[in-house]
């Protein structure tokens, strides 16, 4: 093969792994707007409904890691076709769902499958991309595809489901996939680890596992349940002791499924807490603004979904100047402005109001999507080339997880900071107010003045209190420290 022919089977191999990443994650936000059909068409409530994603994210988080362990022993390519095989056969058995229970089972099977993707996906583009600049670039346009998902989501689903049901935002993984797999067979090369795996860590999958799983459910359900509640308290036991069990085994393993030597690499365990720190101030605030839109500025869904494209460029422009960074700028510094950036385009969203237009709320997401994007590269890539070659897929099955945990840790931090605040703002608005009239027509309708100025102040607090959380990030960015960043990984390619 000509060395023109390797360099354009390389990118093919990219544009591979780009559409199963783009699928899996436009399967999670395309879902969501499905959830009223789903609820109408089961004659469930709300609160059930609720199960379809919370099962799915379980199971995700769950399932990660042991998809990164067996990635670089089995074989990455093998993984990778095994995982998403099953996440379309998943997609199509939830597309004929007849119940909440046979659709909560059908989401599982998706999640456990679909989590396969980003360790696997990882592995595959650095193995493949063996230089550091060519992979850190790759790395850059791969993580673009992330913020390119969860804006199509919107935009694809609204129209699926208004014209051909909920049952179409599964069914239409069908084509996409069998397409993404016929890429995968034809362009992705076999590779695997060197060191072969002799026993696999069972206990330590499970322990880890029960640990995460009483730790998402608490953060997705304690909001409903009340923090301090009796299922809420249970969970936080569950999930320390579990994640103790989970450190004393990994200890006394000969094959950890999460080696804990990755947390005495400095570089390492920073590039980690920015990462959760970013994720956690981008998702908890994120999440929020489609509901700002849709309740205060009167947007339908794909209305909202258009306000997020321009952040889909801004992200992955920036992606692939981060990536082309490598080697001319530290990762340091790469990290810490595209963190300052983002806390900037946060900050930017305290302005909003019942009178934004599209632009008041566009302009902030570029900026903040800018920031977001031109580091992805970066922190991807380090972690990819601080560890040995066979275990870059574990790492970055802990990366991952690190991202899921950190969003979820938003949303629930976010969400409850959010409630909070509108309560105390309409005690310190109504007591700086003075109602003179007293007719029923007027006292309702400073009551509806007083709860809606108090609900505009709270996403303001909220996006005050996400630019200074990812603020910190930026801090933690600067005590970064990589000897060798050009450092790459030469692994066992068949």
């Amino acid at each position: 093969m000509t060395e023109r022919s390797q360099e354009k089977l390389k990118w093919m191999v990219l544009l591979t792994v780009i559409v199963g990443t783009f699928l899996g994650r436009l399967d999670q936000t395309i879902v969501n707007l499905a959830l009223p059909k789903m609820i109408d068409s089961f004659g469930i409530t709300v609160a059930s409904a609720g199960w379809i994603s919370t099962a799915y994210i379980l199971a995700n988080a769950i399932f990660v890691p042991i998809w990164g362990k067996l990635g670089d022993t089995l074989g990455r390519k093998k993984v990778y076709l095994i995982g998403f095989s099953i996440f379309i056969f998943g997609s199509v058995l939830a597309g004929f769902a007849w119940n909440l229970s046979s659709m909560i089972v059908f989401r599982i099977i998706q999640a456990i499958a679909g989590s396969a993707d980003y360790p696997t996906a990882m592995s595959i583009i650095a193995v493949t991309f063996a230089e550091g600049k060519d992979r850190a670039k790759a790395l850059g346009i791969w993580s673009g595809s992330f913020a390119a998902a969860a804006v199509f989501g919107p935009l694809l689903g609204g129209p699926l489901i208004d014209t051909f049901g909920w049952r179409s935002v599964f069914l239409v993984n069908l084509p996409i996939g069998i397409l993404g797999i016929v890429m995968a067979m034809r362009y992705i090369n076999e590779s695997r680890s060197e060191i072969r795996s002799k026993h696999f860590d069972w206990w330590g999958a499970i322990t880890l596992g029960a640990s995460l799983s009483a730790l998402v459910l608490v953060l997705d359900k304690g909001l409903s349940w009340g923090w301090l509640s009796m299922n809420s308290m249970l969970s936080y036991v569950a999930t320390i002791l579990f994640l103790w069990l989970f450190i004393f085994i990994e200890h006394h393993s000969e094959e950890p499924i999460v080696d804990l030597k990755f947390f005495k690499i400095p570089a390492f365990v920073n590039v980690l807490m920015n990462n959760f720190i970013v994720f956690m101030g981008m998702m908890g605030s994120m999440f929020l603004l489609p509901v700002f839109a849709q309740t205060f500025l009167g947007y339908s869904a794909t209305e909202t979904g258009f306000l997020f494209m321009p952040m889909v460029v801004a992200m992955m422009s920036a992606s692939i100047l981060g990536g082309n960074l490598t080697g001319k700028v530290s990762s340091r510094m790469v990290i810490f402005w595209s963190t300052l950036i983002a806390a900037i385009g946060t900050f930017m969203f305290i302005g909003i109001d019942a009178k934004s237009t599209a632009a008041d709320l566009i302009l902030p997401l570029m900026v903040m999507a800018f920031g977001l994007g031109l580091g992805m590269a970066q922190r991807t890539n380090i972690i990819a080339s601080l560890v040995d070659p066979h275990e870059i897929g574990i790492a970055s099955s802990v990366l991952a997880l690190v991202r899921n945990i950190a969003g979820a840790f938003g949303i629930a931090l976010f969400a409850t900071y959010l409630t909070k605040s509108i309560e105390n703002n309409v005690l310190i608005i109504n007591h700086f107010s003075t109602l003179r009239a007293h007719d029923p027509a007027t006292i309702a309708t400073y009551v509806q003045l007083v709860i809606l100025k108090a609900q505009i102040n709270a996403y303001k607090d909220v996006y005050i209190l996400a630019a200074l959380v990812i603020f910190i990030g930026a801090i933690v960015a600067l005590f970064l420290r990589v000897k060798n960043e050009d450092t790459t990984a030469v692994v066992h390619v068949e």
